[in-house]
């Protein structure tokens, strides 16, 4: 046993299992400084050991338990002396006995629901901490362990604005609007301010981020404002019909999430005051709420596969596939998709050469409009074998790509070709396709 200081005693550490890996967030003490401390979430599991470290090797100590537990406590100032508990988890680590040398007692908790997140104020306290003890009879040896807790929201992208007419009846008329009602921690703040009316002398116009901590209920309800940011965002006379706008960055403050009835104890809301001063001081204030949330830092998975275009359209929009004309199938699938949807082709489509072949056409076709070219391709047309004799020619135009032809025709002549492209017509089709041209027609550019 220990009388004033003598026997044996212990040190107790508390080392948890992923302390390495594990975020870290600051925060507030009673003294103001800050302080890092493990960072968990809502349903996260909460594990370590327990280190027992004998102080005099050798010697037993006598104990009547060892236990660890896992506390959620609401501290109210001006109440010091009551503490709220809204989470209490034990876990037993050893019956009552002796310990003989340095012992290690691993623990967990799983899947703790932590509902609300850490804060410290001007009057009130909200904080998670690991207790082990060591009970003995006199005293009991005991540590404290405190860990961050953060809550995260999502709300919607789309989200409503606020818009608003205040002012002063024949004197000023403003309506000043935001992008949206509820902001992330890190969000930027959007808004424009119209002045309606204007019959008195304004010297300037400020913004301001106010938070407002309310503690206790009835008599005993005590409100705390503090202003955490303040912007001039005008400096002179407006006139009708001016417009000022609006933007303020969140990231740089120490902002909390908007907290409303935490455990009946407290609430902290945040507002947007929009502040005018006339020439003679006096102050012209009009307050709007806005709710504040935390965005979680981890980022989601791509939907998409990392190697396809995020630009892929509807199977149904999508550019027909570019094939060479080698047979008869592909020939007839090309000018059914050239005909159906001409604006689909961005570039023409060029046959197969039978052997000694080479492209003719003038110089100018090169620089002639790609839309021309589309126009004339759409209207070309491909003749199958499955074509009766007898038909009708059919006309095609010269363009800068030779015409499509169903089979390997025999060329006997080139066309003439001149500074502007003819139309020439087809004879007759008997057996296979023949090109003919008259023999007056001159050797074409190569």
């Amino acid at each position: 046993m220990s009388f004033f200081g003598f026997g044996q005693t212990a040190d107790i550490e508390i080392v948890f299992d992923d302390a390495d890996k594990r975020k870290v967030a600051e925060v507030k003490t009673d003294d103001g400084k800050k302080e890092k401390l493990l960072l968990y979430y809502d349903g996260e599991t909460v594990s370590g050991r327990v280190n027992v470290t004998l102080r005099k090797p050798g010697s037993k100590l006598e104990h009547q338990g060892i236990k660890v537990e896992l506390i959620g406590q609401i501290e109210l100032f001006y109440d010091r002396g009551n503490h709220h508990e809204f989470i209490s988890l034990v876990k037993e680590l050893a019956r009552p006995g002796d310990l003989l040398q340095h012992t290690s007692y691993p623990f967990e908790f799983a899947n703790v629901e932590k509902p609300y997140e850490v804060y410290t104020g001007a009057n009130v306290r909200l904080r998670y901490f690991l207790r082990a003890t060591i009970v003995r009879r006199l005293t009991d040896v005991v540590k404290e362990v405190d860990i961050a807790v953060h809550t995260l929201c999502s709300y919607p992208d789309v989200l409503n604005s606020i818009k608003m007419e205040v002012g002063i009846e024949d004197c000023l008329h403003i309506e000043f609007e935001y992008n949206k009602s509820k902001y992330h921690l890190k969000d930027v703040i959007v808004g424009k301010i119209y002045f309606l009316l204007v019959r008195i002398k304004i010297k300037h116009m400020e913004i301001s981020i106010i938070k407002r901590e309310t503690t206790g209920s009835g008599p005993n309800t005590f409100t705390e404002n503090e202003t955490v940011a303040k912007y001039e965002i005008m400096d002179g006379a407006p006139v009708r019909g001016e417009s000022i706008p609006i933007r303020v960055f969140l990231a740089g403050y120490d902002l909390t999430p908007t907290m409303r009835d935490i455990n009946n104890k407290f609430s902290v809301r945040y507002y947007l005051n929009l502040v005018l001063m006339d020439t003679e001081d006096r102050r012209y204030f009009k307050q709007q709420e806005v709710t504040l949330w935390r965005k979680s830092d981890k980022s989601r998975l791509p939907l998409h596969n990392a190697h396809v275009p995020q630009t892929l359209s509807h199977p149904s929009q999508q550019m027909p596939r570019q094939l060479s004309v080698s047979s008869e199938d592909n020939s007839h699938s090309v000018s059914t998709n050239v005909s159906s949807n001409p604006n689909l082709m961005q570039r023409s489509i060029s046959p197969s050469m039978s052997d000694g072949d080479k492209p003719n056409g003038p110089s100018e076709m090169e620089q002639e409009k790609p839309d021309v070219i589309t126009n004339k391709l759409s209207n070309a047309h491909i003749e199958n074998n499955d074509q009766e004799e007898g038909n009708e020619p059919v006309e095609q135009p010269i363009s800068e790509e030779k015409p499509l032809i169903a089979e390997k025709p025999k060329i006997s002549e080139k066309p003439q070709i001149t500074e502007k492209p003819q139309i020439t017509e087809k004879p007759v089709i008997a057996g296979k396709p023949v090109l003919n041209r008259p023999e007056s027609e001159a050797t074409p550019s190569q």
